[in-house]
């Protein structure tokens, strides 16, 4: 985060509350954070989106002035959300030092390219959330976006996805997501957003550690003088007090040994794995070959390709197996439903293709 301009302890930290719902809250908020020193910039939102009209909808355009009160006093930058270009001329005018834009911001190309005209000419720091499902495309494209608009100080933050299954997470992590952005984006710094993630203070810890130990690049937090007094999100903000002991208690990891040893401990093991996903190609490979054979005596016969009894049967089987070899049952699950997916994906390119043959 340094090539911001914004330093401070590692791991970076950015911390406050949720909204923004009195000057006071907000400058106890910020004395408390800076006491114990471990935020790097403080946060608060002035604007809520929220799904249904009625609820609270933050403060507005005063609690800008509140945000530049506790930057005066404590001397940490200072960050808010944007959702339009109104909301971006207004954090200008009051000279917040960080902007970030939401998930349900992100999600809508309009909105984006919006907020980046606003911003054409002013070189600002700019965090990107994911959108609220996961689609990569979107995510890139909203920082591309950004980025032609010549913001260069630009980060992205990971809050989770939306999700209808059971899950103890208000937003499901879907860390793969960042791995595939990194991919993308190999110098973008991204930070985690824990209390989305999480959506209460249990699972906050939890969450944080991933993220240390996937090499994220810092955590936003909210963190509420007296949470339970809170308009919004209640359920997932902590104290500054408990937030300095969540900090205390992370292991922060280096990414590589010192030692020669373990780093050649590690390239055995590395060079095994090599190897075996050799032989895992070679496997795929030969099953792929009896897919196009199951699909060729499905063209000759007019069988469909895709069998619901087989696919049940199939899966079935497969992840009974998850215990007997010590594998997580769900890896298996995704595992073979990709492997499947791409074989009923070869077998009606092998009766497409005849079709195109046989009617030119």
């Amino acid at each position: 985060m340094a090539s911001w301009g914004l330093s401070g302890p590692e791991p970076f930290l950015i911390a406050g509350p949720c909204s923004a719902e009195s000057e006071e809250q907000i400058i106890e908020t910020a004395r408390a954070l800076k006491k114990h020193g471990n935020a790097s910039v403080f946060r608060a939102g002035a604007w809520k989106p929220r799904t249904r009209p009625g609820s609270f909808e933050g403060i507005g355009a005063i609690a800008l002035e509140w945000l530049n009160n506790a930057k005066q006093e404590t001397g940490m930058p200072v960050a808010t959300e944007v959702a339009n270009a109104w909301h971006v001329e207004e954090v200008l005018k009051h000279n917040i030092d960080v902007l970030w834009i939401g998930a349900r911001t992100t999600v809508n190309p309009f909105y984006m390219q919006e907020i980046a005209n606003a911003l054409k000419g002013v070189n600002i720091p700019v965090l990107v959330k994911n959108p609220l499902h996961p689609d990569l495309g979107l995510w890139i494209g909203g920082l591309e976006r950004l980025e032609r608009a010549g913001i260069t100080k630009l980060a992205a933050i990971h809050r989770g996805f939306y999700t209808v299954k059971p899950s103890p997470f208000r937003n499901e992590p879907k860390w793969d997501l960042s791995f595939e952005l990194r991919t993308h984006l190999p110098e973008l710094p991204i930070l985690c957003d824990p209390s989305h993630i999480a959506g209460n203070t249990d699972f906050l810890q939890q969450v944080s550690q991933t993220a240390m130990d996937i090499n994220l690049d810092g955590l936003m937090i909210e963190s509420h003088i007296s949470p339970e007094k809170a308009l919004s999100d209640a359920a997932q903000q902590i104290t500054p007090d408990a937030l300095a002991l969540l900090m205390k208690n992370l292991i922060v990891k280096k990414e590589d040994s010192d030692e020669e040893k373990i780093r050649q401990k590690l390239n055995n093991y590395r060079n095994s794995i090599d190897l075996l996903d050799d032989e895992l190609i070679k496997i795929l490979q030969q099953r792929f070959k009896n897919v196009d054979r199951i699909g060729q005596i499905k063209l000759e016969d007019h069988i469909t390709v895709f069998q619901l009894s087989r696919w049940f049967e199939m899966m079935k089987d497969r992840t009974s197996k998850s215990s007997t070899h010590q594998l997580d049952k769900e890896f298996l699950h995704e595992l073979f439903s990709v492997i499947h997916k791409f074989s009923v994906k070869r077998q009606t390119e092998i009766i497409q293709n005849n079709s195109i043959h046989n009617n030119p």
